[in-house]
């Protein structure tokens, strides 16, 4: 493996050999990775192959994106990547600097949480040229360093927002199931009554579904659970008409775009899908135990947990 370290004005590179080591100094860190690739090349009889970026982002689009749970998702971030100058570079040329340009790009257009995210994907794309396809001998984003991650979401979700939203979602005359809006918006309470993600609840299907509890054989850490109902879960339930294989008959994009139609009618500010979430772990926070509470969320470690259990000072306090 080379050894690129900056040397006087410009860049130094060391490989070894059989007899030793091959060296150069360069202007660039780039024109050092390229010497270094052809020269290992050279020295084990292959080549890396010349491939673009933008290539092995189509390719894991292909090949790899459709075998995971966000697929859809995933998809639309490749492209996304695709679109940028830093994907007509030749993936085996690639190196740390072009990855933080783009980076830093990025940050003047999105969120760092988002930038995050796109730095885990592109990063897995390169990691499987790597491991895989031998396109490349080191994946270039071992030292790029990551966004700050914003401090997480602690939006509670108040009653009379609930209702809000229940009118936008048409369901002032009860439990209503006939169209995708009212059952997104049984969606959204089922949430806030079980703590499910939104793909998880839009996944259920009706052989999933048990007097007291629904079981979840895919969800976001792969491990399937149990979880319980409450007696308003199994009146929304109850109220879901039996007409196709999953239980709130909605489709991930259409629920998302009622969602977001229904949001703007009730004038909320800063309100998501997700919150329910969070709400439904504070609440239930107070009924279950950490422990049992992990196993219904499916949480696998308590520290991850502490982003949604919640509990005020005051109230600890009564407790002691």
């Amino acid at each position: 493996m080379a050894s690129i370290v900056p040397y006087r004005n410009g860049w130094r590179v060391q490989i070894k050999n059989r007899h030793g080591r091959d060296s150069a100094t360069f202007r660039t860190k780039r024109e050092a990775a390229q010497w270094a690739l052809q020269r290992e090349a050279e020295i084990s009889g292959t080549k890396v192959p010349d491939k673009s970026l933008a290539e092995a982002l189509d390719r894991y689009k292909r090949e790899v994106s459709p075998e995971h749970k966000g697929a859809r998702w995933e998809a639309l971030r490749l492209d996304s990547l695709s679109r940028h100058p830093i994907a007509r570079t030749p993936v085996a040329e690639l190196v740390g600097p072009d990855v933080a340009e783009w980076r830093d790009d990025r940050l003047r257009e999105v969120a760092p949480a988002t930038v995050a995210r796109e730095m885990t994907l592109l990063r897995s794309v390169l990691e499987v040229c790597r491991r895989d396809w031998g396109w490349i001998r080191t994946n270039p984003m071992t030292d790029v360093r990551r966004p700050r991650s914003p401090p997480s979401r602690k939006r509670r979700i108040t009653p009379e927002e609930v209702e809000r939203v229940a009118i936008a979602c048409d369901l002032v005359d009860g439990d209503n199931a006939e169209t995708a809006l009212q059952r997104t918006g049984l969606a959204f309470l089922f949430a806030l009554e079980t703590a499910m993600r939104a793909g998880e609840i839009l996944r259920l299907r009706w052989e999933d579904i048990g007097n007291k509890s629904v079981t979840l054989s895919e969800t976001k850490n792969g491990d399937a659970r149990r979880v319980p109902l409450s007696p308003r879960a199994r009146e929304i339930v109850a109220a879901l008409p039996q007409v196709a294989e999953t239980a709130f008959n909605l489709h991930p994009g259409t629920r998302d775009a009622l969602w977001r139609k229904a949001v703007q009618a009730t004038k909320i500010e800063d309100l998501h899908f997700h919150d329910s979430r969070a709400e439904a772990i504070w609440r239930l926070s107070k009924k279950l135990d950490v422990m049992e509470l992990a196993r219904v969320i499916g949480h696998r470690d308590l520290k991850s947990l502490m982003i949604y259990y919640q509990a005020d000072a005051d109230e600890l306090a009564d407790r002691l």
